[in-house]
Order: structure tokens, then sequence, then C-alpha cells
């Protein structure tokens, strides 16, 4: 196999798997409408009703004021040991009032090493950006922080 055919293959696999958890949650949503599930609901779907504990093991870093909701820095790290048994499995990301409130869903693994994920979320407006954390042993912890977003910086 050449490095090229190598890179084309990992490229293919990557969209594939990451497009299939997508799809199905979209969906769901195309029963109800448009972007029908509430922050609430999501949360649901993605506990299976379990009820997720607030931890100061999850560190949210986001600015309290964003001068421009298109681009929002997110930063979220979790205290985990990240071994075999007991591991982050995912990081949620939510923006709790936009019409599609799932932001970002990273699967982890031991093999990470740091349970620790950054990006930019966009923001119709002042609102929550809440973290969903998923543990290997099942459980769910959960982080927020309220975002004031204005025009030009101005509060």
């Amino acid at each position: 196999m050449q490095r090229r055919d190598f890179f084309k293959t990992l490229g293919t696999a990557a969209v594939v798997g990451a497009t299939i958890p997508v799809m199905s949650f979209a969906a769901e949503t195309k029963k109800k409408g448009p972007n029908a599930f509430t922050y609430e609901q999501a949360l649901d779907v993605i506990t299976g009703g379990k009820k997720p504990v607030k931890s100061d093991k999850v560190h949210l870093k986001v600015p309290e004021i964003a001068e421009n909701g298109a681009v929002v820095p997110v930063t979220v790290e979790v205290d985990s040991p990240m071994t075999d048994s007991d591991y982050v499995k995912a990081i949620h990301i939510f923006a709790t009032k936009n019409n599609n409130v799932r932001c970002i869903d990273a699967n982890l693994t031991p093999a990470n090493g740091k349970a620790m994920l950054s990006t930019r979320v966009k923001l119709g407006g002042t609102q929550d950006v809440a973290a969903l954390i998923e543990l290997s042993n099942g459980e769910f912890l959960i982080a927020a922080q309220s975002v004031k977003v204005t025009i030009g910086g101005c509060g």
C-alpha cells in the first residue's frame, strides 16, 4: 500500500465514522421537525434519562463576554486518570438556547492520555454553554457557564 492510498483510506474511514452518529441523531430530529430537541431533551437522549452530577473535576473555560458570537472559544478539561478501567468516554458541548443545542460530541479512549477538548462554537445570543462528560463507569458529569454575547464587545 502506498502512502497516498493509506491516507485516502484513513480519511474515508474517519468521515464514515464521524457521519454515522450524526446521521442517526439527525434522523430522530426529522421525525419531529428540524432542531426539535431542547437542551433537556438532548441531555436525556445522551444520558438515557440519568441525572448528570455537577463536579469540580470538570473545568469548563469560556469567556464571560463574547464580542463575536460566531467564534466563541470553549475548552473542557476533566481530571481523570485515563486508565483502561477509569477514563472519560465522551465530551459533549451544548449551547443551551441555540436552535441546534448540540455543538460537538467527542469520543475519547484511554489512549488519549488526557481528557481535554478545545474548540470554538457559534452562539446565537446570550446563553449558557454546558459540557456533559460521559465516564467509562456509566456516570455523567456536567458543568455550565453563562456567556454574554455582545456586538463589538460592549456589555
